[in-house]
């Protein structure tokens, strides 16, 4: 099975070697059909600490590195 991999925002970069990445999604309303922008943050794995707030960044699923840390950091897109 594939692992997912998704496109973010940092807002975050102050835990060592972790970054907090903002993913944005547009759904329709199940009901009323109309598109909402959802947003999701997640807690991923910056090895060298090379990302810093405002950055857009590629973020892959892997298995548990900590309590909350469920995703690492593969490329760094654009920086800010």
């Amino acid at each position: 099975m594939p692992k997912k991999e998704t496109v973010g925002i940092v807002v975050s970069n102050k835990m060592n070697k972790t970054i907090i990445v903002m993913v944005k999604k547009q759904i329709a309303h199940k009901k009323y059909k109309k598109i909402i922008a959802k947003t999701n943050k997640y807690y991923a794995d910056d090895t060298f600490n090379q990302c810093k707030i405002g950055d857009i960044v590629k973020i892959q699923e892997t298995r548990p590195l900590s309590k909350y840390k469920h995703w690492k950091l593969i490329k760094l897109i654009k920086t800010k």
